[in-house]
């Protein structure tokens, strides 16, 4: 407990022992006795008096009446210290029944008998028939599943999933970031996309933003493609007011709602469950309380973000530790406030209130240029999709300012070109496989750097730069750059698409059995983002500004009101005849992009369950390699010329894939990753 604490107990100990001293010496006098000294006394008696004392008197005393019988004294009762409340910290599980309420649903997350509360990996997925979510957590899934069995739509379902995992998914996405929603509608089979992804303030001016340096000496520091890096030690695009965009996450779900949500349900009906959770609590799970442990030394250093998840002094001491842990009971008063603030008023509390003053006022305070238009000027924005096919399959994914849409399509297209009877061929997880897949995954990625940014007005150029880059026939030029026994150089990598032009991070998943299907993919960027947290409204401010390009002589450098690039794809697959098959994102940087093309691969090559699909091991563009693919694999890929690296064998850098099939047996198969804290329901 505190030193106020323990002094205010003292007082009242004392205080206590001297009113039963008071009310022992009232009753001794009461008796005719006087009461003993407690102590020894500190003065030396008087001496005997000199005098005689004179005579007694002759005169008999006169006779008096009897005394009238006295009443007992009354005693009064002895003062005790008040008694101190008893200390209780509540603690629990994320299982099937705490989350739902429902005990006939059997799955827990980790085993109460396990003092390290290790994730378990079954039981992730769900089966239904009417409706599933797949998303990060339990809880935030749940809240969606509820959305829709009290009669509201997908869109509802997942406006309700963001703002929750906005509660209890806050180091990897929430209310103070952005993102993208690709949907399909179920009435009239229309596929659209809505960007609600971060931009740059007014004042982001590129060259001065933050201190950059070439880094490679030998590069040309004019080339758009050279290096370029912010200052060791400074953290100036990572943490603080200048890592911070301007969040589009609440502009995004209310457009949403607005303009497709099922017109039974308001959004403020929506941001309830999240507001519950809040308000209430939930079980910590364990991938956010790591993240907390390993971000110890941020809440101590930004002090707003320690006052929401650092515990509180007198809790600290009782606990002997600082932070919240797994299974610890946490609740958020104040994001409570911002999302009841929300419910009142809408987005405009959001973008033009007293919480876009107190978010002005923490970006500020570190470092940051924001004024009030930089917010009253935010708008979620819907453009086509980008459109591709791959074994019949159409591929619905995510356009500029994600990257990620175009490269799924030009890694699927090239390994189609080359062949995916060969591909099955050579067997899923194969040596030959992942090389020929990481091959193609390098290609794709090589463009990706140079031609893919936020092209701003330049609305002809962005098309058809995308149409270029997704075109058939330059996929087959670059299949037969692919040597079953060598790596592609490094330095032949990057190709130049318009030869062949042609004409034609968290994730979750809602679909229902109408074919309605809601992708959507929102982050904060890195863990707990810039680590700013607007005093007293309890969310996490993302640091997507570090997404830009550091170089400032390339396209997509820094400039106000841009989009930084992002990885991003929230996908739908749909049959050839137009109905809907799977749909599929992940978070993860820029692993997103090879965790989705891998999850379509799996499904639709290797003809995987859903979870399965999940499951199985993943590698990345550069041969980071979970390591369940066997020793002997990562040993042949490494004869080939590849630098492998050992991703162990579950890593949450893999990405996390939430996907949701349509099946043979006409059920929803929702699968949710076992590399996170993730977690499907269906009905």
């Amino acid at each position: 407990m505190s030193k106020k604490e323990i002094s205010r107990r003292l007082f009242l100990k004392g205080t206590a022992a001297a009113g039963a001293s008071v009310a022992a010496a009232s009753l001794l006098a009461a008796c005719g006795t006087e009461p003993a000294p407690t102590t020894a006394p500190t003065q030396a008696p008087t001496a005997a008096p000199t005098q005689a004392p004179t005579a007694a008197p002759t005169k008999a005393p006169e006779t008096t009446a009897a005394p009238a019988p006295t009443e007992p004294p009354v005693t009064e009762p002895p003062v005790t210290e008040p008694p101190v409340p008893e200390f209780v910290w509540e603690t629990g599980v994320t299982n099937a029944e705490s989350v739902t309420g429902d005990p006939n649903r059997t799955w827990t997350l980790w085993d109460p008998a396990d003092e390290t509360k290790t994730l378990l990996r079954e039981g992730r997925g769900d089966i239904g028939e009417n409706g599933a979510v797949s998303s990060p957590d339990a809880w935030s899934a749940w809240a969606g599943v509820q959305v829709m069995q009290a009669g509201g739509n997908a869109v509802d379902a997942a406006a309700a999933v963001a703002f929750a995992i906005s509660v209890c998914d806050p180091q990897h996405s929430g209310i103070g970031g952005g993102g993208f929603m690709t949907m399909r509608d179920a009435k009239t089979g229309e596929y659209r996309f809505i960007n609600f992804r971060e931009t740059a303030p007014t004042y982001a001016l590129d060259g001065n933003y933050w201190p950059i340096y070439p880094a490679n000496p030998d590069q040309d520091p004019t080339d758009p493609m050279s290096t370029y890096r912010v200052v060791s030690g400074t953290n100036a695009s990572t943490s603080g007011g200048r890592a911070v965009g301007v969040p589009g996450t609440v502009a995004g779900m209310a457009y949403a709602v607005e303009h497709y949500g099922s017109g039974k349900m308001k959004l403020a009906d929506l941001i309830q469950p999240a507001v519950d959770l809040a308000k209430n609590g939930f079980w910590m799970g364990p991938t956010t309380s790591s993240s907390l442990e390993s971000n110890y030394n941020n809440l101590i250093m930004y002090p707003e973000f320690g006052k929401v998840y650092l515990l509180d002094e007198e809790t600290a001491e009782k606990l002997d530790r600082p932070i919240y842990k797994t299974g610890d009971k946490f609740t958020n008063p104040d994001q409570v406030k911002t999302l009841e603030l929300i419910q009142e008023l809408g987005p405009e509390a959001f973008y033009n209130g007293e919480i876009t003053d107190a978010m002005i006022k923490v970006i500020n305070k570190y470092g940051g240029v924001f004024i009030k238009d930089d917010f009253a000027n935010y708008t979620a924005k819907e453009k086509a999709p980008v459109v591709g096919n791959f074994m019949g399959k159409t591929i619905i994914s995510t356009p500029l300012p994600s990257s990620g849409g175009t490269t799924i399509c030009q890694i699927l297209n090239i390994l189609e070109a080359y062949g995916t009877d060969k591909l099955k061929g050579y067997g899923h997880n194969s040596a030959m496989y992942l090389h020929i897949l990481s091959e193609a995954m390098r290609l794709a990625y090589g463009d990706r750097g140079k031609y893919l940014y936020d092209y701003g007005e330049e609305v002809e150029l962005e098309r058809a730069t995308m149409d270029a880059l997704t075109s058939k026939e330059y996929a087959k030029f670059l299949a037969t750059l692919i040597k079953e026994d060598a790596i592609i150089p490094n330095d032949q990598v990057i190709h130049d698409p318009f030869e062949f032009e042609h004409q034609d991070t968290v994730s979750y998943s809602v679909a229902d059995k109408e074919g309605n299907i809601v992708t959507v993919t929102f982050t904060v960027n890195g863990i707990f983002g810039s680590k700013l947290i607007p005093d007293g409204y309890g969310f996490i401010l993302n640091n997507e500004m570090d997404d830009f390009n550091k170089n400032p002589y390339h396209p997509g450098h820094i400039a106000p009101g841009k989009y930084p690039l992002s990885s991003m794809s929230p996908t739908i697959v749909l049959n050839e005849d137009g109905t809907p098959f799977m749909t599929v994102g992940s978070p993860g940087g820029a692993t997103i992009i090879a965790a989705v093309a891998q999850a379509i691969l799996n499904v639709v090559l290797f003809d995987m369950e859903a979870q399965e699909a999940v499951n199985a091991p993943r590698i990345n563009s550069s041969l980071s390699v979970e390591n369940r693919v066997g020793a002997d694999v990562m040993a042949e890929l490494t004869a080939m010329g590849h630098k492998v690296n050992d991703w162990g064998e579950w890593t949450p850098s893999a990405g996390s894939n939430q996907i949701i099939v349509y099946d043979k047996d006409g059920k929803l198969h929702a699968a949710a990753d076992p590399r996170r804290d993730c977690k499907a329901w269906a009905f």
